[in-house]
């Protein structure tokens, strides 16, 4: 239902824009908050930021605060991702994902009805 595009190699301090739509005009893209995760080899799934459909409202994990920025266009039914000096540790293959989660519970996988295959974000020191 969801898919996600826009990673590749960067060096560091470089950025990057993600973004996330759907494969398919059924999927009602505005009932859902929007998610974005990301998975390091070797580490727990973690999630970065939402927006919520309801009223636009983000939030933002601390290590990506300021560096990141989470956008939605309605009429394209795409959410974007951009990121910002980007560094060696935010390398990860990045995930949207779809669902109705609180805000304060936003990054919790499980909260999430549908998920894109994710993208693979390479930052080169």
């Amino acid at each position: 239902q969801l898919q996600a595009s826009g990673g590749g190699l960067v060096q560091a301090g470089g950025s990057l824009r993600l973004s996330c739509a759907t494969s398919t005009s059924r999927f009602r893209f505005d009932d859902y908050t929007i998610g974005w995760f990301r998975q390091a080899p070797g580490k727990e799934r973690e999630g970065i930021s939402c927006i919520r459909n309801s009223d636009g409202r983000i939030s933002y994990e601390d290590s990506v605060k300021g560096r990141v920025t989470i956008s939605r266009d309605s009429q394209k039914s795409a959410v974007y991702l951009q990121m910002d000096n980007l560094q060696p540790e935010d390398t990860a293959v990045y995930f949207c994902a779809a669902g109705r989660p609180v805000l304060s519970a936003y990054d919790q996988t499980t909260l999430y009805y549908y998920w894109g295959q994710g993208t693979l974000v390479t930052v080169s020191s």
